[in-house]
């Protein structure tokens, strides 16, 4: 009986050993955004906290009190910047529910980004998951512009927003895990979501899909926009890449999963018109490398295979009944996704040097050891040297649940 007893207590004390450092969910602050800035004092950031109100969108309790929080403190990491916030305000800063880290782009392309955000690694109380934004205007200003609008909780608001970029493919979708792992490894680019929420003046010329965040004039609503990704290499943002440059890598990325994308192109028939669709990526691209050690090239035959289904052809033009004018539909796809693709793989091997689709996943197993791969500097010399053909394949093309189209000819008044 004495026994039992003793288990008993034993029970008992393991159980509440848990909750010894446990804290009441009004007594912390939930730091949903994190954004980082330059200052004119070297060694100097200004860190902003983005924080949420957990009570505000309770009826019963949180009437009148707003959704969230906005505060700056200039520091020289998070670490620090975290604790001394916890000296002015009046709940515990608790970092486990953060979402979003946003970075000024004048920061980016400083190089200061990696070195800023490196203790952050060395705590438990950051994830990795955590999405990596590039804003264009200072990140105070972006954090303070953003309107949640039809949500009442603000990290709602970023766990959606994120949840429609893997749908849309227009900017990158890139974790807090995967910069440190593209950075440390130095053989690919890493890629970043890039918003802003300043407009400038559009350019009607341009598609909307040849476009980055801000160049697409809107009224109302919520001014934030995300379009393209920052480009980093070796930590350090070296470009900006369009929505439709964006949709390539993840097309072609086997690590990158997405939705049906719609997509436009030129009519073949009628070219001041275009033919909008959804592309459908059910396979990973089949990719075939060949290496010669002794000169140190490369070349790479990539298929892309994938589904399109037509949704809008303003011109008319009958492709859907019509053999011979489906056939010419759908050449006219597959050449756009391969010149637009040939194009972009082009300016990464001449402009960037470096490689953003991780093809270095294919041919490391071509060396016998890291060494040897590291030696034939895959990212230096052997990718912008690389031949990289690239080849579309449609292998279904379908017309939506409507296979004709209204005849404007034979209307009448």
């Amino acid at each position: 009986m004495r026994s039992l007893t003793l288990l008993s207590q034993l029970f008992l004390v393991i159980l509440l050993v848990g909750c010894e450092d446990i804290i009441e969910l009004e007594k912390q602050s939930y730091v949903i955004a994190i954004g980082i800035d330059q200052t004119e004092q070297e060694g100097i950031y200004q860190f902003t906290f983005q924080i949420a109100n957990p009570i505000s969108s309770d009826p019963a309790e949180g009437s009148g009190q707003t959704p969230d929080q906005v505060v700056s403190i200039p520091s020289t990491d998070i670490i620090t910047a975290t604790d001394i916030a916890n000296d002015f305000l009046t709940k515990k800063v608790n970092l486990d529910h953060t979402l979003v880290i946003v970075v000024s782009e004048q920061l980016a392309r400083a190089g200061d980004f990696i070195r800023v955000i490196q203790p952050a690694t060395r705590t438990a109380k950051i994830q990795r998951n955590i999405q990596i934004i590039v804003s264009r205007e200072n990140a105070e200003q972006f954090l303070r512009s953003i309107d949640h609008g039809l949500e009442s909780k603000p990290n709602r608001y970023f766990q959606f927003m994120i949840s429609r970029v893997q749908e849309t493919g227009v900017t990158a979708f890139a974790d807090f895990h995967r910069f440190f792992q593209v950075t440390e490894g130095k053989d690919r680019l890493f890629l970043a979501m890039y918003g802003t929420t300043i407009q400038e003046q559009e350019d009607l010329k341009k598609k909307s899909i040849e476009k980055i965040a801000g160049e697409i004039v809107q009224t109302g609503g919520n001014p934030a926009q995300f379009i393209g990704s920052a480009v980093f290499k070796n930590g350090k943002m070296i470009d900006v890449l369009t929505g439709e440059e964006t949709r390539i890598v993840n097309i072609l990325n086997k690590t990158t999963k997405m939705d049906d994308l719609i997509a436009a192109i030129a009519d073949p028939i009628e070219p001041n018109y275009s033919i909008s669709g959804s592309f459908v990526k059910k396979k990973d691209p089949k990719v075939s490398v060949y290496y010669d050690a002794n000169t140190n090239h490369a070349k790479f035959d990539i298929l892309v295979p994938f589904d399109f289904e037509v949704l809008a052809v303003p011109s008319m033009v009958n492709y859907s009944s019509n053999g011979e004018l489906e056939l010419i539909l759908l050449k006219a796809l597959e050449n756009y996704f391969t010149t637009t693709s040939h194009k972009f793989i082009e300016k990464t091997q001449k402009e960037y040097k470096g490689d953003p689709f991780y093809l270095s996943l294919y041919i490391r197993r071509l060396f016998k050891d890291i060494p040897s791969y590291e030696k034939a500097d895959w990212q230096g010399e052997i990718y912008p040297n690389a031949e990289i053909n690239v080849r579309f394949k449609i292998e279904r093309l379908e017309f939506g649940k409507s296979i004709y189209d209204t005849n404007l000819n034979e209307l009448s008044d």
